[in-house]
């Protein structure tokens, strides 16, 4: 902010006229003043105190204070409490820093040179065996955020989704497919791909199950296998019924004819088997199409798309160079491992025993192709913090494959998403489908808002609808610190009050209908030179004025919360200004234009800073 480097500039001029000391940079630390202070910015005066000779604070605060008065234009007042000197800044200077916000419609947002660095973002990486769920919604709306706050900050950005569309998980669903749902299509059940295809997957799982069962019930073998304890004083051995469980479990998967047919139908895909192929590009086709469907509601898309079965075998070629160059190890059945342990790590597989891959081999072929496809500057991985080891040793590989940018990538590592009621699980058809969910927060808002929409046409009332429960959704997800796990709560994110998406949204309409209503008077900001205006505005200004710092920060940090919980302060500020002061009834013009003013550049900034999250804001509402 233009207002803090040029009070830090005369911090250090005060400074260096009262005492000849020179101060570094990381000395002067300003601060928003606190709310029960008086003074718009805050300076801390310990960390320069012991170089000079004054050694109390207060009246070092003191005199640094009077100097900037009588000689910095900025300064109107100052107080000091204890180490801390509060700096009240002159109205003018606001209102000069509010008209330049008012003459920049993109304020916050960073052009982009024609030699800025490429970050390349991957996000969603969905499996083709299964619809998208409420986790991968978080995974995709961090992503595409990340994206346009990236490109915010000046840097030029490849969003790009790797699909998991092959390995074991793929063949259940095939499987299924096969034996249960006698030929079934999209067409044929009027459902969306992705959804017939996940409903297979939870068949698989449902008869596998019933299949174990029955064997670990009936195979004579497996009643046959006991594990001991120790031996006791007395002789005998006592059974551990959980050890026994376990090694019971453990051969009848094996046995598993289910689990075999499974095994062998990836072996077949791997070999290229006509008829394995052809059920899997039918098969995937119809999950393209679901979730081509889920991400145009999403509001969200990508630049590029890889698939792992065009990327394993690339993986797979490097895998085994490096096992000719002695990088890696095979295992006496045959499998490949890479070995970190000097790295403080262990052993990790990178080829099955029957040379099939694993998604390592695969992250390994499509790092390459990316890098082969684009110049890279900057990796960003969005995948949740389970995958935290993962990343670590992919980083490992690349490196130890020769790749100059392996240890440069970054895994944006974020917490995992859970409804009140507990954790999802795919397999058992638990989750919260991401279709499902999106659906019942647009219904969640006609509810909460239909009154308030009635003189609307029913058309524009649908949009808003969508706008505001797809706001809702999103907000929710994204105002928590990526880095923490939480908890979805969709009344809560509907509410209209609090820190919700709604609640912003409803401060943007409310002042484009305070705007449509001062339609009569042309807005200029030119001729504010001078006009008297309150705290509130001046905190107001202050606030705006933050916005390039925050978009900066959210980009250096990852973070779209700050972007997600600034907006919601602003707009707080905004309603409590709204409601304590008159805007349109205020009787000099002056008054009333700056404040017709102000409430713009309050809304092209939340409207900036929302689409920086993903979300629109109604005109309406």
């Amino acid at each position: 902010m233009e207002i803090e480097q040029q009070l830090s500039a005369s911090i250090k001029a005060a400074v260096k006229s009262l005492y000849d000391i020179e101060l570094a940079d990381k000395q002067v630390q300003l601060s928003p003043t606190r709310k029960e202070f008086e003074g718009h910015l805050t300076l801390m005066v310990f960390p320069f105190m012991k170089q000079t000779p004054v050694k109390n604070p207060e009246l070092l605060g003191q005199a640094i204070g009077e100097w900037l008065v009588a000689n910095e234009p900025l300064v109107a007042k100052f107080n000091v409490i204890k180490g801390f000197l509060n700096l009240s800044i002159n109205a003018g200077s606001w209102v000069e820093k509010l008209q330049g916000i008012f003459a920049n419609p993109n304020f916050g947002i960073q052009p982009i040179s024609d030699d800025a660095p490429l970050v390349m973002i991957e996000y969603s990486s969905p499996n083709t065996n299964k619809p998208l769920h409420l986790g991968h919604l978080r995974n995709i709306l961090l992503g595409w955020s990340l994206s346009k706050i990236i490109t915010a900050c000046g840097n030029k950005v490849v969003k790009t989704n790797i699909v998991n569309d092959r390995g074991i998980h793929i063949c259940k669903s095939m499987l299924a497919w096969q034996k249960w749902f006698d030929g079934a299509t999209p067409e044929s059940t009027g459902k969306k791909g992705d959804h017939l295809i996940g409903d297979c997957y939870v068949a698989f799982d449902k008869h596998y199950k019933a299949e174990l069962q029955d064997i670990l019930a009936n195979d004579p073998e497996i009643q046959g296998i006991h594990v001991f304890k120790d031996q006791l004083p007395d002789g005998t051995l006592p059974e551990d019924p959980e050890k026994t469980a376990e090694a019971r479990k453990g051969v009848a998967e094996m046995k598993s004819t289910l689990m075999q047919e499974a095994r062998e139908m990836l072996r077949k895909w791997e070999a290229g088997d006509p008829e394995v192929r052809a059920l899997w590009a039918k098969m995937n086709e119809w999950v393209y199409a679901g979730f081509d469907e889920t991400y145009k509601m999403m509001g969200v898309g990508f630049d590029k798309i890889y698939y792992e079965s065009n990327t394993y075998l690339e993986g797979k070629e490097l895998v085994l160079e490096g096992l000719e160059k002695g990088l890696f190890f095979r295992k006496a059945d045959g499998s490949v491992w890479a070995d970190f342990t000097k790295e403080g790590l262990d052993q990790k597989i990178l080829l099955r025993k029957d040379g099939t891959s694993v998604y390592m081999t695969q992250d390994i072929g499509t790092a390459k192709l990316r890098y082969q496809d684009y110049p890279i500057d900057k990796m960003i991985y969005v995948v949740g913090n389970e995958q935290n080891y993962h990343f670590q040793v992919l980083s490992l590989l690349l490196d130890r494959l020769g790749f100059k940018w392996g240890k440069d990538l970054v895994h944006f590592s974020y917490g995992m998403v859970e409804l009140p009621n507990g954790k999802m699980k795919s397999r058992e058809g638990t989750v919260v489908d991401a279709d499902d969910l999106m659906a019942a927060m647009i219904d969640d808002a006609r509810e909460a808002s239909s009154e308030r929409l009635a003189d609307m046409s029913d058309e524009e009332k649908q949009n808003v609808y969508r706008i505001i429960g797809l706001g809702a959704l999103k907000y929710f997800l994204l105002k928590v610190n990526p880095v923490n796990n939480m908890v979805f709560n969709p009344a809560e994110s509907i509410d209209f009050n609090g820190n919700t998406g709604p609640f912003i949204q409803y401060t943007h309409a409310r002042i484009k209908s305070v705007l449509r209503k001062a339609e009569a008077e042309t807005l200029n900001a030119e001729g504010l030179d001078g006009v008297e205006i309150s705290e509130k505005e001046q905190t107001i200004i202050q606030k705006l004025l933050d916005f390039e710092q925050v978009v900066k920060r959210a980009g250096a940090e990852y973070s779209p919360a700050l972007i997600a919980n600034y907006t919601y302060d602003l707009a707080k500020e905004y309603n409590q200004f709204y409601h304590d002061t008159s805007i349109l009834k205020e009787e000099d013009a002056r008054k009333r234009q700056f404040r017709l003013v102000l409430s713009t550049c309050v809304a092209r900034v939340i409207k900036t800073a929302m689409d920086l999250l993903g979300i629109e804001v109604p005109e309406r509402m």
